[in-house]
């Protein structure tokens, strides 16, 4: 079992893992092994491997196909990329966030299936829940809009979403300190207005409540 050190496990977990692709463990378009057999490896829960996936999914070294697992799609870790969206500041991120998203949004309305539709209610429902924590709020948003993009089925923007992940939930746990509270009633309602709008199959609708909704994000750092 690997030991792991006192700082983040998930940041751990993901360095462990790109040293053992480094090492040649796993070979580039191989599939890693399922979130059941390395969570023992690492003395952790299914969650935190998760998490490590994703943060390697956004350096390029990962990439998810729906319904086909986790494979290797890059040898090492692009750190020139990385220490560009570590430099970037929030309203770079927003606006980021905005190219990705408010498309996504769009598509969703149009390919959304049932299976998408349920997923993403679960997440909005999630969302609501009374969260104790910014960090646990922040998690909850992203895990939504990462439904809203899976349900885009394209995965281009879903790779790009991935990949930003971890620069994104940064800038909006600083975001939302900034702004000193969390988990509204009404932002809740805009994350459901968007579901509504994609639900039902407007595509411009979702895409213009999404845009609107994270320039007024934008707005609030000035």
């Amino acid at each position: 079992m690997t030991t792991l050190r006192r700082e983040p496990l998930a940041d751990q977990v993901a360095d462990a893992l790109l040293e053992r692709i480094r090492n040649g463990e796993w070979e580039l378009g191989q599939k890693l092994p399922g979130e059941t057999s390395l969570a023992p490896q690492f003395g952790v829960g299914r969650s935190t491997i998760r998490e490590a996936i994703r943060q390697l999914a956004g350096r390029g070294v990962l990439a998810t196909r729906q319904g086909a697992g986790v494979f290797v799609s890059a040898l090492d870790a692009s750190d020139d990329w990385i220490q560009v969206l570590n430099s970037a500041d929030i309203a770079s991120v927003v606006e980021a966030r905005i190219a990705i998203e408010v498309e996504s949004c769009a598509l969703a309305a149009e390919r959304r299936t049932p299976a998408d539709l349920r997923s993403m209610r679960r997440a909005l429902a999630h969302r609501g829940l009374d969260q104790s924590s910014v960090e646990e709020h922040v998690d909850s948003d992203i895990d939504f809009h990462r439904s809203i993009v899976i349900a885009a089925h394209n995965t281009v923007l879903a790779e790009l979403f991935e990949y930003f992940v971890p620069r994104s939930r940064q800038a909006m746990i600083e975001l939302v300190r900034l702004r000193s509270e969390f988990g509204s009633e009404a932002d809740q309602c805009i994350h459901a207005q968007i579901l509504e709008a994609i639900s039902v199959g407007d595509p411009q609708s979702a895409a213009a409540l999404s845009r609107d909704h994270l320039l007024t994000l934008k707005t609030k750092l000035r």
